[in-house]
């Protein structure tokens, strides 16, 4: 059956202030020493899979000319830029209707835009194994990653290791991120994978559950699919598509639907949700510090320093991110890295809108 993908690309990446920012933010940046964004390395990996002409982007309108800059190989037509942003159960769905506009059916592989893979070859055949189970029937298939620490930041989905077909096995609940404790017990069980935000199907699947499940979502994506190359198309899209309850997939039709699968991943994955990744991502020195840019350190250990041509000296630190760009400053404790959120909300409320 024909594979098709969806890459999801218009999160904010707030976390990832102030290197993301509105106008560029966390998908559209180089976060590894190859210098390719996110994006790019992610449709790069897909392409071993997935004919170019048969990946989609969906991004929000002013991200259009980003991904065109970064992706020029991406059709045109492929970009779907959602007028607004109301998560990903219409985003994917509207990746939806296009691809069975286009094909009667075929698989439909989503992926976010701003995970790293380390092994891409066993994430290919990861992939390779979820659709083949897509492929028998109405079957939904998330991938799931083997946890190797108890993580708090996580959602996680419990699965039955009695019940399988292939790679696959059936999924008995969604559980959203647990405390430390519970973590712990989850490793233990065996039974438990984080979730990972990829999903493959059939596109006919995820409809008929759209359908089923979100009604009122479906009949807006089916009048966009039918001005889907007619002159009334961006008016029908701004139309249905704002119309859309907020909903992400999770909760609207994972959490609901039946024929849930899991297959376990374990290819060096990584979500990039934090400035901690980076200290994940890139190698350390003999100190344990995290550079990039133009850098002095004295007695400082365990951080992570961002900078460029301005110089950056640190003296007597431990456990700290410090990001330095042209406008902005972030000096924070590794402890408080779930708190960089709090500083575009400070700065929302002052209404201090350019460094956001």
């Amino acid at each position: 059956m024909k594979k098709t993908a969806l890459i999801m690309a218009g999160g904010r990446g707030e976390r990832f202030w102030p290197k993301s920012r509105k106008r560029l933010p966390k998908q559209f940046l180089s976060l590894t020493d190859d210098g390719k964004t996110m994006i790019q390395l992610t449709v790069e990996r897909i392409k071993y899979m997935v004919d170019v002409e048969d990946i989609y982007i969906s991004t929000n309108r002013e991200y259009r000319d980003l991904v065109t800059e970064q992706l020029p190989e991406i059709p045109e037509e492929n970009i779907l830029c959602e007028p607004v942003g109301r998560n990903t159960a219409p985003c994917i769905g509207l990746g939806a209707v296009c691809i069975q506009k286009k094909y009667e059916d075929a698989i439909m592989i989503v992926l976010p835009s701003d995970h790293l893979i380390k092994y891409n070859k066993m994430f290919l055949r990861t992939l390779a194994d979820a659709s083949a189970v897509a492929e028998k029937g109405d079957n939904l298939i998330t991938i799931g990653i083997t946890p190797d620490y108890p993580e708090s930041g996580y959602g996680y989905i419990k699965f039955n290791p009695d019940v399988s077909d292939g790679h696959a096995y059936a999924v008995e609940r969604f559980v959203e991120k647990p405390s430390l404790e519970v973590a712990k017990e989850y490793l233990e069980t065996e039974e438990y994978l984080w979730n990972s935000g990829m999903f493959v199907w059939k596109v006919s699947a995820i409809l008929k559950n759209i359908q089923l499940l979100l009604p009122d979502m479906h009949q807006g994506l089916m009048k966009i699919k039918e001005s889907i190359g007619t002159a009334e198309a961006e008016s029908v899209l701004e139309r249905e598509f704002t119309a859309f309850t907020s909903e992400s997939i999770d909760y609207g039709i994972m959490e609901k639907a039946k024929n849930i699968y899991i297959v376990p991943g374990t290819f060096g994955w990584d979500d990039v949700g934090s400035w901690l990744a980076v200290g994940r991502i890139k190698k350390s020195n003999e100190n344990g510090n995290v550079v990039s840019g133009n850098i002095i350190t004295i007695q400082s250990r365990n951080n992570i320093i961002q900078g460029d041509k301005k110089l950056i000296a640190t003296v007597g630190i431990e456990n700290m991110i410090i990001v330095d760009t042209e406008d902005a400053t972030l000096i924070c404790d590794k402890d408080s890295v779930a708190d960089v959120k709090k500083v575009l909300e400070n700065l929302k409320i002052c209404n201090r809108d350019e460094y956001i």
